[in-house]
């Protein structure tokens, strides 16, 4: 992750205001200005760590937002910390040393961000272990946060899933309501077939056998299977083995970590849950300051 990129400074920096962070009212009224602290990060569940470069990024920008921070922040961690690896319950994650109002100031805004950030990886990771052993990877969607997709995706890796589309202009994916509205899974993908952009593969959603029937005869590149039961995606698994034309299935809907587990083994190559972004739930992290 590139924590010094126009998309991640923007993010940081709409967050900060958004807090009044250069004012804080408490920090200025009880914290010497010259004050020097150390903060640790804990994780106070069993998790896995996504974010910690947002730190020291959001101590930096916070800087260049006050104007009388002169000061560079020290973000300290262990060479054996860093994203994508498990945490265990009271751990701890980095030490932060720098002015105390400023880590004050940035306590929530660092926190939030890696608590969504890590509770994204730590589920993900969750749904990767499930799959364990199979040939299905997992996938992400486009159901996260506004603004906020670029850190949604790279906590998924984190845990060990896949991105799918980053965003509308990454590919082809025909749904129920572009079906709709061309008329039909064959004029849908006639056009899109015919409009694509260069060589983007050409993927189509299907519901049912019958529809797969018809997206294998008019020349669908990839398919996804949406809220099939079990037993039909391994059917749709057994056709499209038999077609003349190697391409990639994908199913997604009604996916759990109950059941991902039946999907995976029913020999699909990919598996994208919305849950991963739109439901986790954030991990447990506090930070402790003491006088430096």
């Amino acid at each position: 992750m590139d924590w010094t990129s126009r998309r991640i400074t923007a993010v940081i920096q709409n967050a900060l205001l958004e807090d009044r962070a250069t004012r804080d009212a408490t920090s200025y009224a009880c914290i010497d200005p010259h004050q020097r602290a150390a903060a640790t990060i804990l994780a106070k569940q069993d998790c896995v760590l996504a974010g910690l470069g947002c730190a020291g990024r959001i101590l930096e920008i916070f800087a260049e937002l006050d104007g009388t921070v002169t000061s560079h922040p020290d973000v300290i961690s262990h060479p054996e910390i860093f994203d994508g690896v498990r945490l265990h319950r009271g751990q701890a994650v980095a030490v932060i040393r720098h002015n105390a109002r400023v880590i004050l100031s940035c306590e929530r805004v660092i926190l939030n961000l890696m608590q969504r950030l890590s509770g994204i990886a730590t589920l993900t990771r969750k749904f990767v272990d499930a799959v364990a052993g199979t040939k299905a990877r997992i996938l992400d969607t486009r159901k996260t946060i506004p603004g906020l997709r670029a850190l949604d995706k790279y906590a998924v890796r984190c845990g060990g899933g896949m991105n799918h589309r980053l965003d509308l202009s990454d590919g082809v994916l025909i749904k129920n309501n572009h079906i709709a509205l061309a008329g039909g899974i064959a004029p849908a993908l006639e056009h899109a077939l015919h409009n694509r952009r260069g060589e983007q593969p050409v993927e189509i959603e299907v519901r049912s056998l019958a529809e797969l029937e018809q997206a294998l005869q008019h020349g669908a590149e990839a398919i996804l299977l949406d809220n099939m039961p079990v037993e039909d995606v391994r059917r749709a698994v057994e056709r499209v083995a038999s077609h003349t034309r190697r391409m990639s299935l994908e199913c997604s809907g009604g996916i759990n970590l109950e059941n991902v587990r039946a999907y995976a083994e029913s020999g699909v190559d990919y598996i994208s849950v919305g849950q991963l972004t739109h439901s986790a739930p954030a991990v447990d992290m506090s930070l402790r300051v003491v006088p430096a």
